[in-house]
């Protein structure tokens, strides 16, 4: 019969198993875990769009500063080295109030592909004249080109719809119009989800309008919205990009 101390040796071996699973499916995860997860997505994406012929439709921060450039090679990679250098600063800073679990990386990995592979035969079965046309991809590009824009579509519109604006939206909604919380995180929801699907179709990129394929993107939101609010950020992010990976690359 086990005494005291292995008992309690055994308890403390089982408990980190017991807090990692307790944080994974936390309402409220670290964004300190999921920036740094989301980070090599960052990276791989703003040097691989060097040797791709289009970047995301989305991405409002890569396009204006390679004009900015004048697609100044040096220059570029001098600016991603000074982004990786504020993400280190804003990582650190973080990490006086947050802790980073590194044990977190492959159930992301797992749950997003999960994620991913349902929605993608959901939405695609539902939506499926669009989704067809959506999966193609933008025209001239091949494997490679479509996997970084996957990735690039993952972070951009998941840092700019659902980290900055939903979470946004949200806080105007709760803390200064003084909606109840379901009335601001609902609405956040939908505004968000709507302007991701316009911003698709907007500029020399941008999609023909069409209602179908307006809907399809649409759901898409709500779907990316939902699991960035309850899951965490790099869930969305992870399930955003293997999503497009899915539909564009291996359908």
């Amino acid at each position: 019969m086990a005494g005291p101390a292995s008992r309690d040796a055994g308890a403390a071996a089982a408990k980190p198993r017991r807090g990692t699973l307790r944080r994974h499916f936390s309402r409220e995860p670290s964004l300190l875990t999921s920036l740094v997860l989301v980070f090599p997505l960052f990276l791989i994406y703003q040097l691989g769009v060097l040797i791709t012929p289009t970047m995301n439709g989305a991405d409002f921060i890569t396009r204006p500063l390679m004009d900015l450039l004048r697609f100044n090679l040096g220059a570029y990679l001098l600016l991603v080295g000074g982004l990786t250098a504020a993400f280190i600063v804003v990582a650190l800073y973080l990490r006086k109030k947050q802790e980073f679990d590194w044990r977190l990386f492959v159930p992301v990995l797992l749950e997003s592909t999960i994620y991913a592979l349902t929605m993608g035969t959901l939405i695609n079965f539902l939506m499926n004249p669009f989704a067809r046309h959506l999966a193609a991809g933008p025209p001239g590009t091949g494997p490679f080109d479509r996997f970084v824009l996957s990735l690039g579509a993952g972070v951009h519109e998941e840092l700019i719809f659902r980290l900055v604006l939903l979470s946004a939206i949200a806080a105007l909604g709760y803390r200064v119009l003084r909606f109840p919380k379901f009335v601001a995180v609902a609405a956040a929801f939908v505004i968000s989800s709507l302007l991701f699907s316009a911003a698709h179709h907007v500029g020399a990129h941008g999609d023909p309008l069409q209602l179908g394929v307006f809907v399809y993107r649409f759901l898409a939101g709500m779907v990316f919205a939902a699991l960035f609010y309850f899951r965490s950020f790099a869930i969305a992010v992870y399930t955003h990009a293997f999503y497009d990976i899915y539909v564009m690359l291996l359908r």
